[in-house]
């Protein structure tokens, strides 16, 4: 491994144990911002339906591997040397992170559309950590309540803004990648992540699931099947990802798995990824529970 390789895995590190001490989950990152560990279960047969997500013990389960424990942290580095930067999870206790990701593309202003955003919805965004990308984009953090998920989106906000909530990840300052290397906006390195606006956090949640008389979902969880059935493509893992998490909130996860694995299958999901998703969101209410 060359030697700037070598700085650039030790300066990760460096940075992923200095984020996980402050309650950030990280994870080791390559250089195409990729989970640097590949999956253990690449090579295994799965006839059967796999969902694995960490489970066995093993590394290489993506953001599923992210610790703020930092044992764990170097753990994770030592199995991955060629690493050159590390991921943070969001949407995981105690900050419930919220990454709103404004990209630089010809065709799009995302911080114009974002301040039109802000002006028709009546809030501001309050000073906060803002990492600044190889590319010229930002990345605002923000933090959620803890009863509400905050799911990925791609483009759903605005054109050119993207969202980083629960079950995905953020690239973090200090960072090398093939494009260059992520740093903390001036003057934001000491500030800690802003609480999401109100108004803006209602735009990032889903809609309500309603009924055909009107009403929002009812306890059996019919209104959350139908919110599946309704998903096209780009949106189909995320709607999954939400009902299912509102029906183990509810208590009625275990009835519903069922129901949702079809509606999923339904939308043009494979089992193993409706199986997957529903787990995800199965351990992701838990652990808030906890």
């Amino acid at each position: 491994m060359a030697t700037t390789d070598r700085q650039a895995t030790t300066l990760a590190l460096a940075h992923a144990l200095s984020a996980a001490e402050r309650g950030l989950a990280v994870i080791p990152l390559a250089r195409t911002k990729l989970p640097a560990l590949r999956s253990p279960h690449r090579d295994t047969p799965t006839p059967e339906p796999f969902t694995c997500h960490g489970e066995c013990g093993r590394f290489g389960h993506g953001v599923h591997d992210a610790s703020t424990d930092p044992a764990r942290v170097r753990a994770l580095f030592a199995a991955a040397p060629w690493a050159t930067g590390y991921g943070i999870a969001c949407g995981l206790p105690p900050h419930h992170l919220i990454g709103i990701d404004l990209d630089t593309k010809p065709e799009t202003d995302s911080s114009t559309a974002l301040r039109e955003l802000a002006l028709r919805h009546l809030f501001t965004i309050p000073p906060t950590v803002v990492v600044l990308t190889p590319s010229g984009g930002r990345h605002l953090w923000l933090t959620g309540p803890p009863d509400h998920v905050v799911p990925n989106s791609a483009g759903r906000l605005a054109p050119g803004i993207d969202v980083r909530g629960a079950g995905g990840y953020l690239v973090g300052p200090g960072s090398r990648t093939r494009h260059g290397a992520y740093t903390t906006a001036p003057g934001t390195a000491h500030l800690a992540p802003a609480p999401c606006p109100p108004a803006l956090l209602r735009l990032l949640l889903p809609p309500p699931v309603r009924r055909a008389g009107g009403g929002t979902t009812g306890g059996d969880g019919r209104g959350l099947v139908q919110f599946v059935l309704a998903a096209h493509r780009g949106q189909r893992n995320t709607r999954l990802f939400w009902a299912a998490c509102r029906a183990y909130e509810n208590g009625i996860g275990a009835t519903l798995h069922a129901p949702l694995l079809d509606a999923a299958r339904a939308t043009g999901l494979t089992e193993r990824e409706a199986r997957a998703t529903i787990a995800s969101a199965a351990r992701m209410t838990a652990r808030r529970r906890a």
